[in-house]
């Protein structure tokens, strides 16, 4: 059942949201008062529905969810208008696209691999992604995009990153941009922070036949111990470093 009477502020802020999948939400919802994820993908043919809400919230309308579940049973998010207090009138439009000039800058500029893994792609398969979310920081215009704001990312890191930062409580309260560019997610090479906790991450990605031999062996290992790869790795890695330590720091092998 739709919305009698829309705040006069929320409805001037969707009339201005004119293309892609957020103006599909938004004219469900203006029209039935919600939408879920079900009704996206079956109705509309949107294979990410998730991704077509974060485009509303992207564009500076407020989005609440709740809990539902689809015709077969499976647990749906159903959106619906949040306060209208809480429009952001700076993001109405949503994004702006990166252009091919300022990927092919950045990918002159770090090289094609992931910035979080280090796994060498094709740039095709390669984000640009905003090094502080775009949720919190915003966008900048055009002609004032600074490289160093912004990183090349892997489809697969894009996501955990994604995931980590909505589940940050700087993200929920506060949002406060410094905080952010001090997380493993925004500076995987030099961070004090994951989310807000005092945890300390190692991506690593075997590449080619000789590491994924040793990815093998690895494995194998681990089983002959009963333990999960990670647990096993960890272990295998502060044996070396305080071996390596008590005999003064040599050379590693």
């Amino acid at each position: 059942m739709s919305d009698p009477s829309p705040h006069p502020e929320l409805l001037s802020a969707l009339a201005r949201i004119t293309k892609g999948r957020a103006k599909i939400v938004v004219d469900h919802i203006l029209r039935h008062g919600s939408v879920s994820t079900e009704e996206l993908e079956q109705r509309y043919g949107l294979r990410d529905a998730a991704s077509a809400a974060r485009d509303v919230k992207d564009a500076g309308i407020p989005l609440v969810s709740a809990r539902g579940k689809s015709k077969t049973g499976r647990q749906i998010a159903i959106y619906s208008f949040g306060d209208p207090s809480k429009i952001r009138a700076d993001r109405i439009g949503g994004r702006t696209a990166f252009s091919k000039r300022f990927k092919k800058e950045l990918v002159q500029q770090r090289g094609d691999a992931c910035e979080i893994c280090g796994t060498p792609f094709d740039t095709i398969y390669l984000q640009i992604d905003h090094r502080v979310p775009y949720q919190i920081a915003g966008d900048d215009p055009v002609g004032d995009r600074v490289a160093a704001d912004y990183m090349l990312l892997c489809g697969s890191c894009q996501r955990g990153k994604s995931w980590s930062c909505e589940h940050c409580e700087n993200w929920r309260e506060g949002r406060q941009p410094q905080i952010r560019k001090t997380c493993y997610w925004a500076s995987p090479q030099r961070y004090t922070h994951i989310a807000l906790r005092d945890h300390r991450r190692l991506e690593i990605v075997w590449v080619g036949e000789r590491e994924v031999n040793d990815h093998a062996a690895l494995r194998r290992l681990a089983a002959s111990h009963r333990l999960p790869m990670p647990s096993y790795a960890k272990s295998a890695l502060a044996e070396h470093v305080r071996r390596d330590h008590k005999s003064g720091g040599g050379k590693c092998v």
